[in-house]
């Protein structure tokens, strides 16, 4: 087989494209992050995220999430296209702050889930999650 110049020229700019692309998923789901905190400190800890270690599927992948006395948890799949999942508010009523769903993942990735305390803290768990079956397209 055979390269001509422009065969050369193409798979060397796809290269150089695959290297950058998940630097810019990063960069989407951390100004994410700080658009929820208002650029706060975020603590480790503080959250319960539950999430399989391996999904067959990435389809329909289920998580929970809980954090005591929190006004708000955010969940993000940080190696998804479009990192944002889902936003859970929680008003003065509310029985629990937790809540459960079942989202899609693209691959094997983190997720991340961010929850805003009633003190104004903000407090942040993650998960790893190997995904067997691709979900978004893959």
């Amino acid at each position: 087989m055979e390269f001509s110049r422009r065969d050369t020229l193409a798979l060397g700019l796809g290269a150089a494209a695959m290297t950058v692309l998940p630097f810019r998923v990063n960069a989407a789901s951390e100004d994410a992050i700080a658009d929820f905190t208002g650029g706060a400190d975020v603590a480790e800890g503080g959250v319960t995220l539950t999430a399989p270690e391996i999904a067959e599927n990435g389809n329909t992948v289920p998580i929970s999430v809980s954090a005591e006395g929190a006004s708000a948890i955010m969940v993000l799949a940080m190696g998804n296209p479009t990192p944002d999942v889902a936003i859970f508010n929680f008003g003065e009523l509310a029985g629990s702050s937790s809540a459960s769903t079942r989202i899609r993942l693209a691959g094997t990735q983190e997720v991340v889930a961010v929850a805003k305390l009633a003190d104004g803290s903000f407090a942040r768990a993650s998960s790893e999650v190997k995904v067997t079956i691709g979900g978004c397209g893959g």
